[in-house]
């Protein structure tokens, strides 16, 4: 059995880090105020996004994350989302995966959820 990918959680304003690997953005909206230039990314990804109705329920509410990881894990498995996900395992099976969000709590997010999927954890 090979070792578990090295997938991370960053926010995508923050520096690049010479250990990233592979960066992605895994939001369906392109981050406010912030060039393309700037984000130093490989490739966005936004077709792994949660729906956007379920974004708007969530509201990155904590009280409501346990319930968005389950909605959204139930999402990844459509036709919509297979496909972007097999993607992304492809990648961080490569080399480290760094999925970026502009999410403030990146802890509750949507990419903290793919992390957990990607990372088999």
């Amino acid at each position: 059995m090979g070792k578990a990918p090295d997938v991370r959680v960053r926010r995508v304003y923050d520096a690049a880090q010479r250990d990233d690997g592979s960066r992605v953005l895994v939001d369906r909206i392109w981050p406010r105020g912030l060039g393309k230039d700037a984000a130093a990314l490989d490739e966005w990804c936004k077709d792994v996004a949660p729906s956007t109705e379920l974004r708007k329920w969530y509201g990155h509410d904590p009280a409501k994350f346990e319930e968005f990881g389950r909605r959204y894990r139930a999402e990844l498995r459509d036709a919509e989302h297979t496909e972007a996900l097999r993607h992304l395992r492809e990648l961080a099976g490569q080399r480290p995966l760094t999925l970026l969000t502009a999410t403030k709590d990146s802890d509750i997010s949507a990419a903290a959820v793919l992390r957990t999927e990607l990372s088999g954890a």
